[in-house]
């Protein structure tokens, strides 16, 4: 009995810590300070990574576009934002870029090979942007898009790394980061909609 009671009280200790995780995500929406005059073009555009076929992109295509970077999982409470990334996708391509990047990180919630994920995408919200292929986004691991990201060496002013699937992190079109924002700011958020159409 005294076995029993010790798992049941982990196993609600561990849920309580994942809820907690979660609670902490509806806290994060940061803009760049106004002061920062920190000009990250030239990092920036280093930057590569692998697309969802294997492919190498190089970050340099991006130059003069803005950009929404998210980390997506399939399994995920907030996976139906793929649908309105793609809304967004489709009434802005030409005014922003979306790179999805799908994680495994946040309660292993994204389990499927690279393979999967791209049917998952295509079968079910008929996704047209860019995906990258399955990496850490947190973490020593993490690729190098998301080491820049949480870097403030690299990007001037954010340490924040993502905290569940569907962070958000927009970036302007001088490769510099304006602003993160938490998993639960909808990709057609009035606030992302201001950057992209200002």
């Amino acid at each position: 009995m005294k076995i029993l009671f010790i798992v049941l009280l982990s196993t609600i200790i561990s849920f309580s810590g994942i809820y907690f995780l979660r609670e902490k995500v509806f806290k994060v929406n940061d803009k760049a300070p106004d002061n920062n005059l920190i000009s990250n073009e030239n990092n920036f555009y280093k930057l590569t990574a692998n697309d969802i076929d294997g492919n190498i992109i190089d970050f340099s295509k991006f130059k003069g576009k803005k950009l929404l970077i998210v980390n997506v999982a399939s399994k995920c409470g907030y996976t139906s934002q793929y649908k309105d990334l793609q809304e967004l996708h489709k009434k802005y391509n030409d005014k922003i870029t979306i790179l999805a990047f799908p994680s495994n990180n946040f309660g292993f919630q994204e389990p499927g090979s690279n393979d999967q994920i791209e049917e998952f995408c295509e079968t079910n919200y008929g996704i047209e942007f860019q995906l990258f292929e399955k990496s850490d986004v947190r973490g020593k691991n993490s690729n190098s898009v998301y080491k820049w990201l949480s870097s403030i060496e690299d990007n001037g002013w954010n340490d924040k790394s993502p905290r569940w699937n569907f962070f958000k992190y927009l970036v302007d079109e001088t490769g510099n980061l304006k602003a993160v924002y938490s998993s639960n700011v909808n990709p057609l958020d009035n606030e992302i909609i201001d950057f992209v159409i200002n």
